[in-house]
């Protein structure tokens, strides 16, 4: 089984430069996709002829406001739009999607912006969806996360991590709730495998930060820790381009 999650920053902006065209060429059994920005509506027939599988659109009221995609090969059992909160649910962060013998959350975590005016939203967020997630847990549900968390967990997840200690996305309280996902049963599956590689998802398109290597991990798969006796691999695929993120690929039994 194979899940592919990947901020695209515009779905028709993607489809323009064919960039979904790597994704479906993977054949994943689903794939995630953060900020489409667009609603279904607003594609044209040609884009709508690109988009390779079944899928399930959850846009935000705003227009052209982040929303999220999920492509799947098999329907799922059952399909969950948002997490049942207004606050959060008319932004378009959340589809849910069960199947396999585990639910998958396809999400796009609130940017606490420059000025930090969202970041008391976004750390709601965050606990809304712990709150969730352990009564999952509770009732023995197995979790997947995926999508772009807005946030680096660790230094070695960021290229400058002394500079951006008060950057949003890289502040003490917002890195803390990645913590608590982790201290309540959740494993970051990159980290595991890989406890001192690095590399990034995602690249300011400011002073050529991608070609010269200075990047953020902020999109990431996070697990139920029963599940990781299934997992073969996560792979970062940083060489794909089509947006300021690339693509990140779980593959598991």
């Amino acid at each position: 089984m194979k899940i592919i999650t990947w901020n695209i920053n515009g779905i028709r902006a993607a489809l323009g430069k064919d960039a979904l065209e790597w994704a479906f060429a993977q054949q994943p059994n689903v794939l995630c996709l953060q900020e489409v920005k667009a609603r279904p509506e607003q594609l044209n027939e040609e884009q709508r002829a690109q988009l390779k599988l079944p899928h399930f659109w959850n846009p935000a009221q705003r227009p052209g406001y982040s929303g999220v995609t999920s492509f799947y090969k098999q329907q799922p059992d059952e399909i969950v739009v948002g997490m049942g909160n207004d606050l959060f649910d008319v932004e378009g962060r959340v589809v849910q999607t069960v199947q396999a013998g585990c639910r998958l959350f396809n999400i796009y975590f609130p940017n606490g912006q420059r000025s930090f005016e969202r970041v008391e939203y976004k750390l709601a967020f965050y606990a809304h969806l712990l709150e969730l997630c352990d009564e999952l847990h509770r009732r023995g549900e197995s979790i997947i996360i995926t999508g772009d968390f807005n946030t680096a967990h660790m230094p070695i997840d960021l290229k400058n991590p002394k500079q951006n200690e008060k950057t949003s996305g890289f502040l003490p309280e917002e890195r803390e709730w990645v913590q608590k996902f982790l201290d309540h049963g959740f494993v970051d599956v990159y980290r595991r495998l890989y406890p001192e590689k690095v590399q990034y998802t995602w690249w300011t398109y400011r002073l050529n930060a991608r070609q010269r290597g200075i990047g953020w991990r902020i999109d990431y798969f996070l697990i139920s820790e029963n599940l990781m006796p299934r997992i073969k691999d996560v792979i970062i695929h940083e060489d794909v381009m089509g947006s300021d993120h690339c693509p990140v690929e779980l593959v598991l039994e």
